[in-house]
């Protein structure tokens, strides 16, 4: 059986990537040189926002069963508490940190591709490629040596930090690494201050991060020292990871029962372009990130949730080329960005050396974060809810616009309504006061408009929301000849 679609990488955004088309009636092939699934719990945290676009798949209810609620991320320097996020406010179903191990995310993933009908190919690697205007031929390496030649009409890098996709490409991945060593520690802790919650601790000699994974069971990140190239850190012990707790904690937390100690370095690194032609990078092909705020595997799972229903338009027939696949590379990689340079702060601050630069942030922080304002967006920033595309080539320009949400940014989600974008194809969904203009634009675009017209989110307003619940257009209500052009345009 031929198929529509080869991805090379099962890791979240793989899976997700893969889940995803298929539901959208695409057949896929992924393809994992790794033998089985990793058991190492590496990336922790699922936000808001990636939950959201979760139950779009019907996915979510698996992932708050095995996963454990975080509400709240605490900071405090000497002693003396900087601030407090909490969650339970967010505008979302969903106002938490779900942490889970990314081993049980990828778990539940590759199970729920597994009920589609679809399975991971395993030890089997990706070799290379060569692709025409009109199809991509790859090369693929069984564990015995032999080698398939796949011909698909497209091909989707989602393998990796080192992505051979990426490397065929031959794509700058532009960025740096930090110049610290950072200790990573899964293990057991008893007299965690918050062990319910995130907890933050910047002291002189650097930072200390305390992540809750399970009832009793913590991630510890801390950095340890300026990278020396030439005498390489080694993993951490037990006894190093207490020292640090003792120095850097506010005492009485104990350590024991080590699941996984390791040194890493941050890399900072990101491609400009995320498509090129019927090749496409999304996940760590396409950007690493700090660990700092656990946004880099959920920014690479919303680059699938991104693409897919774009490829399943294009793919099926139901839109050109341009501007849908044409939005994929500027929209996520814009998102790359912002990440990045969040992140990067972040940690750039949380290191920071020196008694008298980590006073003025201390005393600088402590004063910010004293507004609720400052509080609430940094919550929306964690969770990912103000992610958006503002710029995008699919955002309606229309001359009296709507009030919000505007173009480009997240719909709202109202309870007992389905999730936009649910269901085995991808519908655009209005949002608007009934009118007889409303049944003869889905009669002209029954495959690209869903049936329903939905109640609008404010009087004297009228919404176009595209299948990953981002609003395409915003505009008064009486704006249907906007709307008609919309659909026209993109379906030309």
């Amino acid at each position: 059986m031929k198929s529509d679609v080869l991805i090379a990488g099962a890791g979240p955004v793989g899976l997700t990537m893969a889940a995803e088309l298929t539901r959208y009636g695409l057949s896929v092939r992924i393809v994992e040189k790794s033998a089985q699934r990793s058991d190492k719990s590496r990336a922790l945290v699922v936000w808001s926002r990636t939950l959201e676009l979760m139950e779009r798949m019907e996915c979510t209810r698996h992932f708050l069963v095995a996963g454990m609620k975080t509400h709240a991320v605490n900071l405090s320097a000497g002693g003396e508490p900087i601030f407090r996020i909490t969650f339970d406010d967010v505008p979302t179903p969903y106002p938490f940190a779900l942490m889970i191990p990314q081993n049980e995310t990828e778990r539940l993933l590759e199970e729920h591709l597994n009920r589609l009908g679809v399975q991971v190919e395993r030890s089997v690697e990706f070799a290379g490629f060569t692709a025409s205007t009109a199809q991509v031929t790859s090369t693929l390496r069984h564990a015995d040596g032999r080698e398939e030649t796949i011909e698909t009409p497209w091909l989707i890098g989602c393998d990796g930090a080192h992505s051979a996709v990426r490397h065929q490409l031959g794509l700058q991945f532009k960025g740096n690494t930090q110049p610290s060593d950072f200790m990573l520690a899964d293990l057991h802790i008893t007299g965690v201050p918050a062990p319910d919650e995130v907890c933050a601790f910047w002291h002189s000699d650097g930072v200390l991060i305390v992540f809750p994974i399970a009832p009793g069971r913590y991630r510890v990140v801390a950095d340890i020292g300026h990278t020396d190239p030439n005498n390489p850190c080694p993993d951490p012990t037990l006894e190093e990871v207490q020292a640090v707790l003792d120095q850097r904690g506010p005492g009485g937390m104990k350590a024991s029962d080590p699941i996984w100690l390791a040194n890493f370095h941050i890399n900072e690194r990101k491609v400009e372009h995320y498509r090129h032609g019927r090749v496409f990078l999304a996940g760590d092909a396409a950007h690493i990130h700090s660990p700092a705020g656990g946004q880099g595997m959920n920014t690479g799972i919303q680059d699938a949730f991104n693409l897919a229903w774009k490829l399943a338009l294009v793919h099926h027939g139901t839109c050109p080329e341009n501007p849908v696949l044409a939005s994929y590379s500027p929209e996520r990689s814009g998102v790359g960005d912002q990440v990045l340079k969040a992140t990067g702060r972040f940690t750039a601050i949380a290191i920071m050396q020196g008694v008298v630069k980590q006073s003025i942030r201390n005393h600088v922080a402590s004063l910010v974060f004293g507004f609720a304002p400052v509080r609430r967006l940094a919550a929306n920033t964690l969770e990912e809810l103000s992610v958006g595309y503002p710029d995008s080539p699919l955002n309606a320009n229309v001359a009296h616009k709507g009030p919000s949400p505007h173009a480009g940014e997240r719909a709202p989600i109202r309870e007992g309504e389905p999730p936009v974008g649910a269901g085995d194809r991808p519908h655009f969904v209005l949002f608007g006061d009934a009118s007889d203009r409303f049944s003869q634009l889905v009669a002209q675009h029954p495959a690209l408009l869903e049936p329903t017209l939905r109640k609008p989110y404010r009087d004297g307003g009228l919404w176009l929301v595209r299948p990953d619940g981002y609003v395409a257009l915003s505009a008064s209500r009486d704006a249907w000849d906007d709307v008609a052009a919309y659909l026209a345009n993109l379906a030309a």
